[in-house]
């Protein structure tokens, strides 16, 4: 795990809730569990700020940085998603998104890396379906300057055979069994009475391992899907193990929060 999609993953899931701010000094001491380095840290946040995800501010521990609009958009797309119950009804009717050409090859590329963490799959260089629309679709197209008509359309056909085109699911659920079982092993490493910054960090790469689906699983609703899904059980996991480790993780966060420097 990088410093940057740590810092995602503490924003997202301890953060957020707790104001979306913290200082620098706790920010390092909070990441500490997860051995990244406090240069790290640092410049992982100097990378989000620039890219518009965080910005300055002084809380009262000292230097300290805040989540953006557009952070929080991102972050509450991703919790609906990390969060949902299952798989979602369906009205039958595909997002249909047919981008512009993108000549530039770094837009393009995070234009589409954006795109399949909305839940799209294309179809085309220009044309991207997903199961529903994403309500964080419109801020993406206007922050990359990129015009896009979008429909809402029904498939005269085998849905199922739109859905093979556009994702690969036997990969998704070949990882999604990998993931289980490395996450079985993850969290039953974990002691009794573990310190709660070990409880923190055992669970943040739990989190971080599921938040990984985002970009690969758009969330297909039941009747689209195998039967047997694994994604089904691998979400009960998740949800049983995050919910149990989550006390005391965040006591962690909270202590840390109050007095950084207590847990050095």
């Amino acid at each position: 795990m990088n410093a940057r999609a740590a810092l995602f993953d503490l924003y997202g899931d301890h953060l957020r809730s707790r104001g979306g701010r913290a200082s620098v000094a706790a920010l390092v001491r909070l990441l500490a569990p997860l051995e990244i380095a406090a240069p790290a840290v640092r410049t992982a946040i100097s990378r989000m700020v620039r890219q518009g995800w965080l910005a300055p501010m002084r809380v009262p521990q000292g230097p300290g940085y805040a989540v953006t609009p557009k952070c929080v958009r991102r972050l509450d797309e991703a919790a609906l998603r990390i969060y949902r119950p299952g798989t979602i009804s369906w009205p039958g009717k595909w997002h249909v998104v047919v981008v512009e050409q993108v000549r530039e090859r770094p837009k393009r590329e995070r234009l589409r890396a954006d795109l399949a963490f909305l839940g799209y799959a294309p179809l085309s260089e220009t044309t991207w379906i997903g199961p529903r629309s994403s309500p964080e679709l419109a801020t993406l197209l206007s922050a990359e300057q990129v015009h896009a008509d979008l429909f809402e359309a029904a498939l005269d056909g085998d849905p199922r055979e739109l859905v093979a085109r556009a994702w690969d699911l036997a990969s998704i659920a070949g990882a999604y069994e990998l993931w289980l079982s490395q996450a079985a092993d993850l969290v039953g490493a974990v002691p009794g009475r573990a310190p709660d910054d070990l409880v923190f960090a055992v669970r943040s790469r739990l989190v971080h391992g599921w938040r990984n689906f985002l970009f690969r699983d758009p969330g297909l609703p039941a009747e689209l899907l195998p039967p047997a899904w694994p994604g089904e059980k691998a979400r009960s996991f998740f949800e049983q193990e995050a919910a149990r480790l989550l006390p005391a993780a965040a006591a962690f966060v909270d202590r840390t929060l109050a007095d950084p420097q207590e847990n050095q």
